[in-house]
């Protein structure tokens, strides 16, 4: 069997911190000191907005088509880029509703309130345009690719937007709701392919997931506590303990799962190449649990492309599972 192949909002009144509002005008009152942040014109604005360094999240839509062997396969590639795409635009747009309603308290954080619309250099109207603007071309693209594509897209769309109302208030709930949408992004590669997804495939994005979305709060928490900051009611009910042995079960979980789907497919030429790939794979687990033990994993795109080793591991990775799937070709 083959591996096939997959946002903070807003607070309740109580946890949000209490900024004014009086307008427009209270908006670019209370924005961020120009000197704190570069300055940007409207097109800058809407792209940082828009993150697009969070779309390397998006690479997850690859997924399901690479482990099968698909990406040289008639329209796949074209279908797997509109995906991609279309995932990239509705991320952004969620972003920019997110920043929107979390104006006020990002404008207290010490590196959200860079962003345009906490500093004042992207209204709250052109943020909510901009957002779903976004969304529409995002979910119109996945559409052009099916009805299973839309609605796998429409699920995270409403997973991502309900976690900024509802999950990320709850222990637990949030950690699994910021996993479903690594796992939505995966499922959506399947489905628009089309390739078959295997229970192994949904068990390593799932525990590798978890693992990302853990060490998001891990590292919050510890960033909250040193600091001596205000943090979110939702933190208060995590402990260091809980969720580093949430770190690790969620890594067992991968690395066991990921094994088992390496060892289910033979040799190609008496070359092991799939159980290959187990080694850069725990290696890229267990150098991403030390950067995350330090406390770096509130950002998690960020962190994988500044650190050399996790790169290297990835590298290494791919080049063993290419070569597999070039020999079984």
């Amino acid at each position: 069997m083959m591996v096939h192949s997959s946002a903070a909002g807003a607070q309740p009144a109580l946890d949000r911190p209490q900024v004014p509002h009086a307008g427009r005008g209270a908006e670019v009152a209370t924005a961020p000191s120009a000197a704190l942040i570069p300055r940007r014109g409207p097109l800058t604005a809407a792209l940082v907005t828009a993150r697009p360094r969070q779309w390397l999240k998006n690479l997850l839509v690859i997924a399901a088509p690479g482990a099968a062997g698909a990406l040289g396969r008639d329209d796949v590639p074209g279908r797997v880029a509109l995906a991609f795409l279309a995932f990239c635009l509705i991320a952004s747009g969620i972003y920019a509703i997110n920043d929107v309603r979390d104006v006020a308290e990002d404008r207290l954080h010490p590196r959200k309130r860079r962003r345009p619309i906490a500093a004042g250099q992207l209204s709250r109207a052109a943020g909510v345009w901009l957002g779903v603007g976004w969304m529409a071309a995002g979910l119109a693209a996945c559409a052009w690719l099916g009805a299973l594509p839309l609605a796998v897209a429409a699920g995270y769309v409403l997973l991502t937007l309900s976690y900024t109302l509802l999950w990320r208030h709850m222990v637990l709930l949030d950690v699994l709701a910021i996993a479903g949408g690594f796992v939505l992004r995966a499922v959506e590669g399947g489905a628009a392919a089309p390739v078959a997804l295997s229970k192994w495939f949904l068990l390593v994005i799932s525990c590798a997931a978890v693992l990302v979305a853990a060490g998001k709060r891990w590292a919050e928490l510890r960033r909250t506590t040193r600091a001596g900051a205000s943090r979110r009611r939702v933190l208060e009910h995590y402990s260091e303990r809980r969720l580093l042995l949430l770190l690790w079960l969620a890594a067992l979980g991968a690395l066991v799962a990921y094994a088992n789907w390496a060892f289910e497919l033979p040799s190609v030429n008496g070359v092991p190449w799939r159980p290959l790939t187990i080694v850069p794979f725990a290696l890229c687990l267990l150098r991403y649990g030390v950067l995350v033990r330090r406390g770096e994993g509130e950002t998690p795109e960020e962190l994988i492309l500044a650190d050399r080793l996790l790169l290297a591991g990835a590298v290494g990775w791919l080049a063993l599972f290419a070569l597999g799937v070039n020999a079984a070709a």
